[in-house]
């Protein structure tokens, strides 16, 4: 076998590998399931996304999408993971990121997510993932993200006490938790190293322990943990066509 038969044997495999996945997407888009109802926002944001990605972004129906994360904006301002349901920065956050993705106007949706996110974040520096007040890092970064992607961090109502909540949440490990005094986790690692990014203060991270304990999540068979003391969160299996 020649070197550039292997090169077309590769090549003929990405593409049977990529159509694949575009042709799961495509139709996960149009099942009607109660199974992942309560986060269809986010699933369109992953398609999406993924779709993008494999560079086949032009194959979704953007319009039919429009309609759909139109149809998920609620008179307070926010997004609920479908129709009908109650408002989660979980759910604002992907309609922002959908916004940007596709390049629809931002300013159809700036003013009144702008006021909704706003009106989440807590005289401390937390931030409520909905009206119901359940606090987490990760409702931190999706804030801040989101006002970033809209245009108006500049109206975060106190940087300052947002870093210093953020940082409330580091540990002696380098790593962040969901709460103070809650244990690293490698998920709320990313959204704390990503708000204090977007917001210039990455100065504050302990890169070295954190280096340090990122690296440690590499378990034998190569596989990454959130955590210590815990399995892969994803397993490695072989992929026939």
């Amino acid at each position: 076998m020649t070197a550039d038969s292997l090169v077309m044997g590769e090549q003929e495999m990405d593409y049977a590998f990529n159509e694949n996945h575009v042709k799961f997407i495509l139709e996960l888009d149009q099942e009607d399931t109660v199974l992942y109802d309560h986060l269809r926002l986010n699933a369109l944001y992953w398609g999406l996304t993924s779709l993008d990605i494999l560079g086949q972004l032009q194959l979704q129906d953007l319009e039919k999408s429009k309609t759909f994360v139109k149809s998920c904006w609620n008179a307070d301002g926010g997004f609920g993971g479908s129709p009908g349901h109650d408002s989660h920065l979980l759910f604002t956050l992907s309609a922002i990121q959908i916004y940007v993705l596709c390049q629809w106007p931002i300013e159809e949706i700036k003013l009144k997510v702008t006021d909704y996110i706003q009106s989440l974040i807590r005289p401390n520096g937390a931030v409520s993932g909905d009206s119901w007040g359940e606090e987490d890092t990760r409702f931190v970064y999706c804030a801040v993200s989101g006002l970033s992607l809209l245009g108006s961090l500049d109206e975060l109502k106190d940087i300052d006490k947002t870093v210093e909540y953020i940082q409330s949440c580091s540990n002696f490990d380098g790593g962040y938790g969901s709460i103070p005094g809650a244990e690293s986790h490698a998920g709320q690692i990313f959204c704390c190293v990503g708000a204090l990014t977007i917001l210039g203060r990455k100065d504050l991270i302990a890169k070295k322990e954190l280096s340090e304990w990122l690296a440690e999540r590499q378990l034998p068979c190569g596989g990454l943990n959130g955590r210590p003391e815990k399995k892969e969160d994803v397993q490695l299996t072989k992929i026939k066509y």
